[in-house]
């Protein structure tokens, strides 16, 4: 009798114990869920070079601020070139009201200085830009532990000629 009350408390502990840990896990992926990602979109292509439109980077989490919001850009790929992916830091970043960060549903506006990474003549950035990927880095301070960094990649972007004006779009998964 006295071994398998034993045995019980050792499986109740136990369960209690996993119980435990579930609880904390489900807490901690509650609450990375709700931070916030910086959200990307390109001009439109109207004129120059494809490599010199304005992006737009937005905060959409209602909730939290994207503090000390640090911008990259990356040329991922560009095919038949043999290129290794390049970061670089973004140009010309202009957030609202003088700010390094921004606040929930504020955006701010940006270049990329990817013709510098390329070295190709001018006139040939269209048929450069058509085979490249690119994507944006973005590294800020987690909310409420304003001294630990998250950084965030974007998913990859493609010049979609197909779109009038042409812009970078999202590539589609897969």
């Amino acid at each position: 009798m006295l071994l398998a009350q034993g045995g019980a408390r050792s499986v109740q502990q136990a369960f209690l114990a996993l119980l435990v840990i579930g609880l904390l896990a489900g807490i901690g992926f509650g609450a990375w869920s709700l931070r916030p990602t910086p959200s990307y979109a390109s001009g439109d292509v109207t004129a120059g070079s494809p490599f010199d439109v304005t992006f737009q980077v937005e905060n959409k989490n209602p909730w939290f601020a994207l503090a000390n919001l640090k911008i990259s850009c990356v040329l991922a790929h560009v095919r038949a070139s043999g290129m290794e992916p390049t970061m670089i830091g973004a140009n010309d970043v202009r957030f609202p009201a003088g700010a390094s960060g921004l606040e929930p549903g504020e955006s701010a506006t940006f270049t990329c200085p990817y013709r510098t990474l390329i070295g190709h003549a001018v006139n040939d950035d269209s048929g450069v830009a058509q085979r490249s990927e690119i994507y944006f880095r973005g590294t800020y301070d987690l909310p409420l532990l304003g001294s630990f960094r998250i950084t965030d990649n974007s998913a990859r972007f493609f010049l979609n000629t197909r779109l009038l004006p042409p812009r970078w779009t999202s590539k589609p998964p897969g």
